[in-house]
């Protein structure tokens, strides 16, 4: 009678070990079943390896044979001594678990006439790479994946948290407001995936009286269900008692219009797919207001076809006149009108922001009133009959104050278009607007006293009706010694108001009866390099033409690294490659004022020659490149004082390099040097 084993056996946790047929190394028994059962912890794989095997072969091993399992899959079948078409043996072959179990069997049939001797195995225990294995589901850790020895832990990129599924990362998103009247928001790392887990609360907040309106941009990309309606991520739209939404899927919502000023924005997502997300720019609508009515002389800016609430309007006068605001009886230097809510009802009035003229300079006062009269103020012609009538009728201090009997001053300093916040260079620059620059005069200049004839131009500043302000060696007569000459008055011609050089014929044009040198100028040096001309007949001021003011006589405003404007028609391109060209249109650039001891070493490095004085100061850039150059010579170099533009510098000389060359900055006159020489002819009263 035969005898049959059948036994398994469990190996406890070891992380290496080995198992063999029974009997090795004498022949493995008949009618044999064998079972062994290898576990390692969690984290770990098993590998497994014959180091030797001797069963008894058979056609696919039906015999005896050894059977390699995990999680009830079938992982490898050997039998035999050699491999066959029909056999498997385990050879060099290493075997490894997918997961931390491993069972091996072992069965024998009623004969072994040949002694096989069986088999020798060896385990150990190895540590799985989660983070680097892929997986037919979202990866294991949604942002960084850290493998460890038996494991792995998960991290996420900085301004996340780690969610308490210890695998996806989240967003802290809520309380976030937004109170400016126009803006953009969007999902978090809008258009990347946006963070799984998370709720969002965004708010946006108006002033009462403004109207939220959203515009979706046409990317939409929130995860969504085919049948059910937004059951794992959405977005939620709160207006007053209006809900909008939930919003999903590829659909962008568009435009949505609402009637609160007060918009609560929710976004949920769950803890999975990959989707874009959303963003919107929102802005804010207003009532409409009626349209607001210029007095005579005045000037409102911007003329729209509708005024909404909350729209500001400018009101100045032309040149020449005196805005007076009528209830206060008060001469003012400009008012803006600003659309808002009247005594806290729907109705929408005008609320009025006047600036005044106390004491010696100029303050701010803020007044708020609602509309009543037909003009909240009128444009009177400055020290006239009228004016000084009005003056004595409404406020005797006032008027001796506001409007002297023998002095009026004009109203200098102040474009009639304003200028914008970035501007470029001149050598490859940006060209005006007409009205940026109404001082700006071109200066046409003929020295017939010479063999042969010679003929240039140069910028001038307006200062008056009558007086232009501009450099010495513009007027000088270009002679062969150092004699200080001035050129004949009338081979000047001044074109007034001009923008585009082609349109000379339709600016204005003055010829010169004076031109004054200043009498210390020193051709060599360039030292004192200031002038005066007069006019033959006096400008008329209008939008085009108007002057600008002198520098305040108090402590120099010059300083180091304050930001200045420079326009003229000069050289618009610098490369020694090309000839220089002129530009037809006004050029204007901003430079800053350089340091006096960094002016004075640029020059002395180059050449003893060149001696900065303290007549003189630099602007421009170190690294060049933006400078103004030849034609531009007596342009005025213009800062903001207040709310005017007055002439600190005019452009004078530069060099030797190429304009716009590295550390060449250009050289001014400084003006506030010469105030008194200035008023001494041409009697104009200081604006401040």
């Amino acid at each position: 009678m035969m005898t049959s084993y059948s036994w398994a056996l469990v190996i406890p946790l070891f992380m290496y070990g080995s198992l063999e047929s029974p009997n090795f190394p004498d022949p493995y028994p008949t009618d044999t079943r064998r079972n062994w059962t290898i576990s390692v912890p969690d984290g770990f794989r098993i590998t497994l390896f014959f180091r030797h095997f001797d069963l008894e072969p058979s056609y696919l091993c039906e015999y005896d044979f050894v059977k390699v399992e995990a999680d009830g899959e079938a992982l490898a079948l050997f039998c035999g001594k050699e491999e066959t078409d029909t056999e498997a043996v385990p050879a060099q072959r290493v075997i490894t678990s997918p997961r931390n179990t491993l069972s091996i069997q072992f069965v024998s049939d009623f004969s072994n006439e040949e002694r096989f001797s069986g088999f020798v195995a060896h385990y150990s225990a190895v540590d799985i790479d989660e983070c680097s294995e892929p997986g037919d589901e979202d990866p294991l850790c949604d942002h960084f994946c850290h493998n460890f020895i038996g494991g792995y832990y998960c991290s996420c990129r900085y301004g996340y948290q780690l969610h308490t599924d210890n695998h996806t990362c989240r967003v802290d998103c809520s309380g976030v407001v937004f109170r400016e009247r126009s803006g953009v928001l969007s999902s978090v790392n809008f258009p990347a995936p946006y963070p799984k887990s998370s709720d969002c609360w965004y708010r946006i907040e108006l002033e009462a009286g403004f109207r939220v309106q959203m515009n979706f941009d046409p990317r939409f990309d929130v995860e969504s269900h085919p049948d059910i309606s937004c059951p794992y991520d959405h977005l939620k739209i709160q207006a007053g008692s209006r809900e909008f939404g939930p919003f999903c899927g590829d659909r962008s919502p568009g435009i949505i219009r609402t009637d609160s000023n007060i918009v609560s924005i929710q976004f949920h997502s769950d803890d999975s797919g990959e989707n874009l997300g959303w963003r919107l720019s929102y802005s804010a609508t207003g009532s409409q207001c009626p349209v607001p009515e210029a007095a005579p002389n005045a000037v409102m800016v911007p003329i729209q076809s509708e005024y909404t609430f909350r729209d500001h309007v400018v009101f100045s006068c032309q040149p020449g006149f005196i805005l007076v605001q009528v209830r206060l009886r008060s001469k003012v230097d400009g008012a803006v009108v600003m659309f808002g809510r009247h005594d806290n009802s729907t109705l929408f009035g005008y609320l009025l922001l006047l600036f005044f003229y106390l004491s010696a300079c100029l303050r701010y006062l803020s007044v708020f009133f609602s509309l009543c009269l037909p003009y909240l103020f009128i444009c009177l012609p400055e020290c006239s009959l009228i004016y000084f009538i009005f003056c004595l009728l409404v406020s005797l201090p006032f008027c001796l104050f506001s409007c002297p009997l023998f002095l009026c001053p004009p109203a200098c300093g102040l474009p009639s278009r304003p200028l914008p916040h970035q501007v470029k260079r001149i050598v490859g620059g940006r060209s005006s607007e007409p009205g940026f620059f109404p001082w700006q005069v071109l200066l046409s200049v003929e020295d017939l006293s010479r063999v042969p004839e010679d003929r240039w131009f140069g910028s001038g500043a307006l200062l008056s009706q009558s007086w232009i302000l501009t450099a010495a060696h513009v007027l000088r007569s270009q002679r062969r010694d150092a004699t200080v000459i001035p050129v004949v008055p009338h081979h000047v011609k001044v074109f007034l108001g001009l923008h585009n050089l082609r349109d000379k014929q339709t600016s204005t044009g003055r010829s010169v009866d004076q031109i004054v040198l200043h009498p210390d100028f020193q051709p060599d040096n360039y030292n004192n390099d200031i002038a005066l001309l007069r006019l033959s007949e006096a400008a008329e001021f209008n939008r085009l033409v108007r002057p600008v003011c002198l520098p305040p006589d108090r402590p120099s405003s010059l300083l180091p690294n304050s930001l200045g404007l420079v326009a003229g028609w000069g050289i618009s391109n610098a490369s020694s490659n090309s000839s220089p060209l002129t530009s037809d249109l006004l050029q204007y650039v901003k430079l800053p004022v350089v340091p006096q001891d960094e002016c004075q070493a640029s020059y002395a490095s180059r050449s003893v020659r060149y001696n900065i004085t303290d007549n003189m100061f630099c602007a421009g850039f170190f690294q060049g490149g933006r400078d103004t150059c030849l034609g531009d010579s007596g342009g005025a170099f213009v800062m903001q004082a207040g709310r005017r533009w007055a002439v600190f510098g005019l452009v004078s000389w530069a060099g030797p390099e190429d304009c716009g060359s590295q550390r060449v900055y250009g050289v001014y006159t400084r003006v506030e040097k010469y105030l008194d020489w200035i008023q001494s002819h041409v009697q104009a009263a200081p604006w401040w």
